[in-house]
């Protein structure tokens, strides 16, 4: 296939105010304060970079780790088949030589929308919702309060970024661990406001509105959306390292550390680093670059028509903006022609890393790249390897 460079790029605009790409956290505690002043100046990126997997993957991400001054990246190449390149180069922290593993954890941002939408069509798939539920059916105990554009507010509208909701909460009134109460807190205080454009009208990209269909899982299934999302999904396609929150044991280099925009690492790692658990629908998934790429080649084969773990029509309604424009159930849908055509694209970025994924399925092809930093510097990283892994299949082609 010919590579169209120009075509290829995200196609958004770039940087930290990308709202499809930010899954926009706020480091509300003080064990989550970046130390900044006390950040060294970063030199040019360390000529140490470990490398593991498939070495046509890491010889293609060696430079362009150098290039950008990143800690570590992992990339992979899926098919309808499985895995058919994989590969990490660089160190789980800035400033050690801890390498990175296949086995490490990436944390995923809003990529895990596309997860928590599949969540949802597996309980419409059971007659337990439907795509037209509105939040008043749902909720009918919190109706009386709601607004009453919001009664009618249907989920398909609410997954699609058409429910006229602002793009976030204020995170510091939503602390806690119990995050289904705080939720369902979301779902009653959120509700009761004016819509800020009538519902079904306008898109505007919202974590609220994944929180709330978090809140919807949980009323529908009477357990936590993570429990539901761990059996419905993760152990449905094998994904075993997938867990929520920061990744790794605090005060441990056992993991991926995050860093910042500009490079640093955090003051602190661990499960707490991240967005509060009130979020989790709207990302704050981590799991190792193979076990997503589980994810990515069940949503590759659904798109493609092949079995999967859903119903062919239920990876159409995943996968096609219902109301016009470029956003599906978790998914931007663009059309690329290197891709063939039509194909999906999500990022995401807590502000600690950066993953960035492509579904090409006329083309039969997926790439995953993640990043254990934040920001614009890390989404050029992703998009040069996306670009790189689509090169080396075209080599592998010929």
């Amino acid at each position: 296939m010919n590579i169209d460079l120009k075509s290829f790029g995200i196609g958004l605009v770039t940087g930290a105010v990308v709202m499809l790409v930010m899954c926009v956290a706020l480091l509300l505690a003080a064990a989550w304060a970046i130390n900044k002043q006390n950040a060294a100046k970063l030199g040019p990126a360390p000529a140490f970079c470990p490398v593991v997997g498939d070495e046509a993957v890491s010889r293609a991400l060696k430079p362009i780790r150098q290039k950008f001054n990143v800690p570590a990246m992992a990339a992979a190449v899926v098919t309808s088949d499985g895995i058919k390149y994989v590969g990490a180069v660089g160190v789980r922290k800035r400033g050690t030589e801890i390498p990175i593993t296949l086995d490490d954890l990436w944390h995923l941002g809003s990529d895990g929308k596309a997860m928590t939408s599949t969540l949802i069509a597996r309980l419409v798939e059971r007659g337990q919702l439907r795509w037209d539920s509105t939040l008043a059916e749902i909720f009918p105990e919190l109706a009386p309060q709601m607004h009453p554009e919001f009664q009618k507010l249907t989920l398909l509208q609410l997954l699609s970024h058409r429910a006229g909701l602002p793009e976030n909460v204020d995170l510091v009134r939503f602390l806690g661990d119990d995050a289904p109460a705080l939720r369902l807190r979301v779902v009653r205080e959120g509700l009761a406001k004016p819509p800020q454009s009538t519902p079904g009208t306008k898109f505007a990209y919202s974590n609220v509105g994944y929180m709330i269909a978090g809140a919807i899982v949980e009323k529908i299934t009477g357990q936590s959306w993570e429990n539901t999302i761990s059996n419905e999904v993760f152990r449905s396609l094998q994904m075993k390292s997938a867990g929520f929150g920061g990744a790794g044991t605090s005060g441990q280099i056992d993991q991926p550390w995050p860093h910042t925009e500009d490079g640093s690492p955090t003051a602190k790692n661990g499960p707490d680093v991240d967005n509060p658990p009130v979020m989790g629908p709207a990302g704050r998934i981590h799991c190792s670059i193979r076990d997503w790429a589980r994810f990515i080649q069940d949503q590759l084969r659904g798109a493609r028509g092949e079995s999967g773990l859903l119903k062919p029509e239920s990876y159409r309604k995943l996968q096609t903006p219902p109301f016009g424009g470029d956003y599906a159930l978790g998914w931007r849908v663009v059309e690329r022609s290197w891709g063939g055509g039509t194909v999906l694209n999500h990022g995401g970025d807590n502000t600690m890393n950066f993953a960035n994924v492509w579904v090409a399925p006329k083309k039969n092809f997926a790439v995953l790249v993640c990043v254990n930093q934040s920001g614009d510097t890390a989404f050029q990283a992703t998009d040069d390897a996306v670009g790189a892994m689509i090169e080396l299949l075209q080599k592998q082609s010929k």
